[in-house]
């Protein structure tokens, strides 16, 4: 049985936060319960779709792994699913976060990219949690400790910093607008 989708999207060759930028815009063009393909070679727009979707209220149907090309799949949310897209209110720019790092203030950074962006370039003592596993690890994150969320754009740490404040973390804020912005000191593990 194929999957029947009433738009395609092709964001092959995009990173993040393409793929979600255009499916936002596509996504309008639907009426309420039709649904999208998004074709995607971003191995994190699968954990981006799912938290874009819990976000906004329309549903993640699931990704088909299809070789080099994911298939995601999205339902338009009707009126009364929908909700009101929000940013995390809690942010922090990068040079504020080098301040507290050079001031060594003991704070922890959770780095939601995919591992491979982590391994080319990431703030020294940061934690390599990706967005798609984050809720899975929740218990290992000590709830009382100031937590900076980062990913490349700000968009995927807009996210995770969302759902962690959903689930009790007091003190987590999105650093914006992320690795793409850092000039600071940066460990590689190649």
């Amino acid at each position: 049985m194929g999957i029947t989708a009433n738009e395609f999207l092709d964001a092959k060759g995009l990173a993040c936060p393409m793929p979600i930028v255009k499916t936002k815009k596509a996504i309008t063009n639907l009426e309420p319960g039709q649904v999208i393909e998004v074709q995607a070679t971003d191995k994190g727009s699968t954990a981006d779709m799912k938290a874009w979707a819990d976000s906004s209220g329309h549903q993640y149907l699931g990704t088909v792994d299809d070789g080099d090309v994911l298939k995601h799949y999205l339902r338009k949310a009707n009126e009364d699913e929908l909700k009101n897209e929000t940013k995390h209110e809690n942010v922090i720019d990068l040079e504020e976060l080098l301040s507290k790092i050079d001031g060594e203030e003991n704070i922890s950074i959770i780095d939601v990219r995919e591992p491979a962006e982590f391994a080319f370039g990431h703030i020294p003592g940061a934690v390599n949690i990706p967005l798609g596993e984050l809720e899975d690890k929740l218990e290992e994150i000590d709830e009382n400790k100031e937590h900076h969320i980062v990913c490349r754009t700000g968009n995927r740490s807009d996210l995770a910093a969302k759902k962690m404040s959903e689930k009790g973390f007091a003190n987590v804020k999105n650093v914006v607008p992320g690795m793409s912005g850092w000039d600071g000191p940066s460990d590689k593990f190649y």
